[in-house]
């Protein structure tokens, strides 16, 4: 019996979006350890580097980073498939959708800032919206709204100037 082996070749775009997939995963476990005034208020640090992927290199490579660095981050801290997990993933995929959007909006007057907003508060939402038909049967956790609005808002406006300077150092 002869044994039989699949080889896949790895292209240089393989090899750039693990190299970010590796960054936004090192800056999210990094933050998991971090302590945290409320559950699920974090700053999204990892959301810099899917930014500069996505101003770099567009949405597909983004979205790879995004959801590598879900799927890797939770199988590091030991959340895979666990509500913090489907939570995460929600997220990725709602601020994600906003990125989609956001890259088609003027650069003129749009930029990692404006998409860092965009994308904080599609992320909350999309949390949020998940909490409340899975795991908070009830709108009383729309109370919380608010506190995690203002939340987004801040750290996507923070997130939105560090990647926005990384971003204009490499010019």
């Amino acid at each position: 019996m002869t044994a039989s082996t699949i080889e896949l070749a790895v292209t240089p775009d393989d090899r750039r979006i693990a190299r970010h997939a590796a960054a936004a995963i090192a800056l999210a476990v990094a933050e998991a350890a971090l302590p945290s005034p409320l559950p699920g208020v974090k700053p999204g640090l990892a959301n810099i580097v899917v930014l500069i992927v996505l101003w770099r290199h567009g949405w597909r490579d983004a979205a790879w980073v995004s959801l590598l660095r879900v799927v890797a981050g939770s199988l590091l801290i030991g959340q895979f498939l666990a509500p913090g997990f489907f939570l995460a993933l929600t997220g990725a995929l709602a601020s994600l959708a906003a990125l989609a959007l956001a890259v088609r909006l003027p650069r003129r007057w749009f930029g990692a800032v404006t998409a860092s907003v965009l994308a904080a508060f599609a992320h909350i939402g999309g949390q949020l919206l998940l909490a409340r038909l899975w795991l908070v049967p009830h709108d009383g956790v729309f109370l919380l709204a608010p506190v995690f609005g203002l939340s987004a808002l801040v750290f996507g406006i923070v997130n939105g100037l560090v990647a926005a300077k990384l971003l204009n150092e490499d010019d």
